[in-house]
């Protein structure tokens, strides 16, 4: 004797009421194999409908698909509430308070190159200078023929400079030398008076423990109608004190010549050298840090200023030098070897950003 199939409607509540009851993804998935699966109670129906006779087959089969169709609904709308359940939990789980202040552990750090510009560039604005920039790429005019250089000059030479292959118009291209070609387009586009600071990457084709191929500079300009030579004293003096924190450092200038500067000196600052320990400071002792000197008529002409109008001053340093005294960095080349364990020590923190009142390395 066939086993009669129990109501298609008490099938059909009783898995419903399983569905609704679950509260977990995994719970629900174990329902719908009860159901559904092949051993499911709805599968286990299905097989038996064979037993039976044609009309009660066809009524019972029906029947069953009814409730297969109404529990597979079911499965499917309790998946999606919890799933939107599971994903608002993890949504609240992970919710950040961006009313909080900020992870105390700071995320990296400034180069000391990055560092030290900031400052120079803080000094000078004090002073009233404006920050201009240039290409790295330069041609001949801006990079040597606007600055007094003859073609003979050593500067021009193979050795000591990156030549580029010429532009379209047979134009010489350099990797610039020096940033004075700053100057020199500021010159050309503007008019007097000129006060700037002129920061950024150079190149030559140098390497040891004093020198790299790229390095970086910072040079100055001021052009007007009654600068002088006490005028770029006072300027390099205040800004080498201010820069390394010594009120008393001792300046020098020495007569030197450079082909865009008429007359010109080198500057040294206070030092002692006592120990094989290098202290800045007023100790007797000497240590070239910068190139200086009036711009020289010839330059302003080229540049279309009219030299028997205006004059002024230019000066020019490296970044690298400075940066290694200041901070006490003995290798140049360490700067560019993108290790972070060095950059974790010698690096600066990103708040720190230079100002004369808090301090330049506050």
């Amino acid at each position: 004797m066939t086993t009669p199939i129990p109501a298609a409607d008490t099938l059909e509540a009783d898995l419903l009421a399983a569905v609704a009851a679950v509260d977990t993804l995994d719970a629900l998935e174990a329902v719908r194999v009860s159901a559904l699966g092949k051993k499911g109670r709805i599968t286990g129906q299905m097989k038996r409908l064979g037993g039976l006779d044609p009309d009660a087959r066809r009524e019972a089969g029906q029947a069953l698909n009814a409730v297969k169709d109404a529990v597979a609904a079911a499965l499917e709308a309790r998946k999606a509430e919890l799933a939107q359940a599971a994903l608002a939990a993890r949504l609240e789980a992970e919710r950040v308070d961006v009313s909080l202040p900020i992870r105390p552990r700071p995320v990296g750090r400034i180069h000391p190159i990055s560092q030290t510009i900031d400052e120079m560039i803080a000094i000078f604005a004090d002073m009233g200078f404006e920050v201009a920039e240039g290409p790295d790429i330069e041609d001949d005019f801006h990079n040597f023929t606007a600055l007094n250089m003859p073609p003979e000059h050593p500067a021009r030479q193979m050795h000591d400079t990156f030549y580029l292959p010429d532009a379209q118009d047979g134009t010489a291209r350099v990797l610039r030398t020096h940033t004075s070609p700053v100057q020199v387009r500021t010159m050309v586009g503007g008019t007097p008076p000129i006060r700037v600071v002129c920061p950024g990457r150079t190149y030559r084709s140098d390497y040891d423990m004093t020198h790299t191929p790229m390095f970086h500079q910072i040079e100055g300009l001021v052009i007007d109608e009654a600068t002088h030579m006490g005028h770029l004293k006072g300027c390099l003096v205040e800004f080498c004190r201010a820069f390394f924190g010594i009120d008393d450092l001792p300046l020098r200038f020495r007569p030197s010549f450079f082909p865009f500067t008429e007359p010109s000196a080198e500057v040294d600052i206070g030092c002692s050298r006592t120990g094989g320990e290098l202290k800045l400071g007023n100790h007797g002792d000497w240590l070239e840090i910068l190139g200086c000197g009036m711009v020289h008529p010839k330059v302003l002409e080229m540049c279309g200023i009219d030299s028997t109008r205006y004059q002024g001053f230019a000066f020019g340093m490296g970044i690298e030098r400075p940066a290694m005294l200041k901070y006490g960095i003995p290798d140049l080349r360490t700067f560019f070897d993108a290790d972070l364990r060095w950059l974790k020590h010698y690096g600066f923190l990103p708040l720190d950003m230079p100002s004369l009142a808090r301090g330049l390395n506050a």
